[in-house]
Parts: structure tokens; sequence; C-alpha cells
């Protein structure tokens, strides 16, 4: 069930997730990465649209996350641009909450559930300063609307895998960004954190935010998703659930046949 236009705060004073709705599409274009003499994404050409949940999907070492690192300017480019509102991406980080891979993330890191979600109120407050009474009020509402507000002082290495990943999904929305960009965040979780958190990414999508996750599963949560980006080192097909979703396209994608959920009639 969707649930649209959920705010961050519960009060007119705070500013809410509708307060930095998306106006525009992401353009990728002719998009391209080497790493060293290996080529990891060759001529990509797509859209990803605001309202829309948009998920990156194909086989292992297709180059998912490194479109997405690549659009972030996290890897280096050797070909193409990557553009929101006529500008550099990269040049817009401000606007972009980024979630990557809990397995590139230090959860030996001496920090509670309280101190990761703040992070994500620093670029809004400034290096060195305190954070303010809206911050906070943001982080707090961010942590009831994931159901860990309860694990607020908890170290968060000492948290399950879903319960981090219910964290690090209030950090992003403590940003208050247009942009949402999730790196494989269905992975090692419970039914519980994947249920949470396709319930925030469809109330962020209904709020006209940009919402991209890279994902694998071709099984039934696929259904979740608006529009879908296919990949093989090079594009394969991007356009609607249903457009991509041909046996032509996956076969194309991952070599041949290919077992997939299927929500047609």
């Amino acid at each position: 069930m969707r649930i649209a236009n959920f705010s961050l705060a519960g009060d007119s004073t705070f500013e809410s997730v509708n307060s930095y709705t998306a106006t525009a599409a992401i353009n990728i274009s002719h998009l391209g990465v080497h790493y060293r003499t290996q080529e990891a994404l060759r001529d990509v050409n797509c859209i990803v649209k605001p309202g829309r949940l948009t998920g990156i999907f194909g086989p292992n070492g297709a180059g998912k996350s490194t479109l997405m690192k690549a659009m972030l300017g996290l890897v280096p480019v050797s070909s193409g641009k990557v553009l929101y509102q006529d500008k550099p991406l990269m040049q817009q980080l401000g606007k972009v909450a980024y979630v990557p891979q809990r397995s590139q993330i230090d959860w030996s890191y001496p920090a509670t559930v309280w101190d990761v979600v703040m992070m994500g109120r620093v670029k809004k407050t400034g290096w060195l300063r305190s954070f303010s009474a809206v911050s906070r009020q943001v982080a707090k509402n961010a942590l009831q609307r994931v159901g860990m507000i309860e694990y607020c002082d908890r170290p968060i290495g000492q948290l399950s895998g879903g319960q981090q990943q219910r964290v690090f999904l209030a950090r992003a929305l403590a940003q208050q960004a247009d942009i949402f960009c999730f790196d494989e965040p269905f992975v090692g979780i419970d039914q519980k954190t994947q249920t949470v958190i396709f319930e925030v990414f469809h109330e962020l999508a209904d709020s006209q935010k940009i919402v991209l996750v890279v994902n694998h599963d071709l099984g039934e949560s696929i259904s979740h998703f608006d529009d879908l980006i296919l990949l093989n080192r090079e594009l394969i097909a991007t356009g609607s659930r249903q457009q991509v979703l041909t046996e032509e396209n996956l076969s194309h994608a991952y070599g041949g046949k290919v077992m997939y959920f299927s929500d047609a009639a």
C-alpha cells in the first residue's frame, strides 16, 4: 500500500519531504566507464524520471553499482555526461542522498543510531555548527518513520543487517534531498525491513522525488518498480517494467532463458 506525502516533521514550521520537490529528470548521455584496461560501462543513454521508482537491474558484473557511482562522480567516467536541471549532477550532490552497499560501510565505527541519522543533517547545518531544533526533529521523525526511534542510543554495529539498513534509510530521509540513490538495499535484510523500505520508496516517488535503486532480484519484489534500467555493461533496455521485462531483453542481458516474476494478468 502506498502512503503518499508523509512529513518528516509534525509541524508546519518544519521542512517536509515536499519542500524539496524534484522538477526534472536525470539525463544520462553516452556514459562510459573504464577500470584501467577493462570496460565497465559502454555508451549508456537513459533518463531517470521523478515520481517513479526506478531500478537498475542486470547480472553480476553488469555495471549496476558502477552506473550509480559514475552518476555521482564517485568513479571517473571515460565518456559522456549526467545532467540534472541542465547542470552536471556531480556538481549538485547537496541535492542527493546516497546509501552505499552495506559491505562498504565500517560497522565498527563508534557511532550510535542517532549519530548516523544526524550525519544526514550536516550539509544543511554546516560543518562544526550545532544542530538546530529543526534538524533534531527531522531526524527524530525519520527514525520514527522506519521504526528505529527506540534504538537511537544503540551503537550501529550492534544492530542486525535489516536494522542497520533502516537507520541508513532514516539518514537519507533526514537529508531531505531531491534525489535518492540506494545501492543494493535489500541484501541481507528481513521481510519487515524490505516492507518498510518499499513503503518509504513509494512515498518518496509519490512526492515527485527521483528514487533510483540498484537491485539484482528478479523475484516478486520487482513488481514494486515503475521503471527499470537493464544493463550488461551496456544498456539493454530502459522504460516501464512491462517494456523492459521481455524474454528477448532478459536473454540478451543474462545470456539465456531467465525466470522472473511476472505480474501480468
